[in-house]
């Protein structure tokens, strides 16, 4: 993972997001309410820009951020995106209402756990990204995958987890058991026989698995 002072020099240049998005962030800074990491964010956006998605589907939108960028880098694509939090999920229909991108970004209440069903009758999707609760990240995969087309992606955020995935002596035990559990899911989606992942070492870290 890059040091704090590199990860403050590319922040420092990257463009602008706009005074509305950039409010989303500082909302989410004040509120601490979990938004993908800038350079993690500039990153998955840049990959998405090469292969131009047309469905994206995302598991946990929290106040909208993620969602809302990938729609303006996107112009084309459509976003389906679930929250189980209804502040949040509240917030995230404000945001995405101000700044109309309600035609493209469709927002699903409810535990994604519990919503699987709901898109049986949807068209494959050519992204699914995974930022939700990071205990269930592997039941999500298992769930959603099979509504990404073949050469599709799935993209997980979070899986080097500060970093502590890495380390051997976790005293706080609730982020041992967390670290564990990404370890664990990081091991599967490595063997897993019908998707090539490798793991990018940006931002909190972001697997990128390729569907066979």
């Amino acid at each position: 993972m890059i040091n704090k002072r590199v990860e403050n020099y590319l922040k420092s240049i990257i463009p602008t997001r706009g005074d509305q998005v950039e409010e989303i962030e500082e909302y989410a800074r004040i509120n601490h309410v979990p938004i993908m990491d800038l350079v993690g964010m500039e990153s998955l956006l840049q990959q998405m820009k090469l292969h131009e998605p047309k469905r994206i589907l995302e598991i946990g939108t929290a106040i909208g951020y993620s969602a809302i960028r990938m729609a303006q880098a996107l112009p084309a694509a459509e976003i389906i995106t679930i929250e189980r939090d209804e502040e949040r999920f509240n917030e995230a229909e404000k945001n995405i209402t101000s700044l109309r991108l309600t035609n493209r970004i469709h927002l699903k209440f409810g535990d994604a756990l519990d919503l699987v069903q709901t898109l049986e009758s949807e068209p494959p999707f050519d992204v699914l990204f995974i930022d939700a609760a990071k205990g269930q990240y592997q039941r999500f995969f298992d769930l959603y995958g099979k509504y990404v087309k073949t050469g599709g992606v799935i993209y997980s955020d979070n899986v080097l987890f500060r970093g502590l995935v890495a380390e051997e002596d976790i005293e706080n035990k609730r982020l041992q058991k967390i670290a564990k559990k990404i370890k664990s899911y990081n091991e599967w989606l490595m063997n897993h026989p019908h998707y090539e992942t490798r793991i990018l070492p940006v931002g909190d870290g972001l697997a990128v698995s390729i569907k066979k």
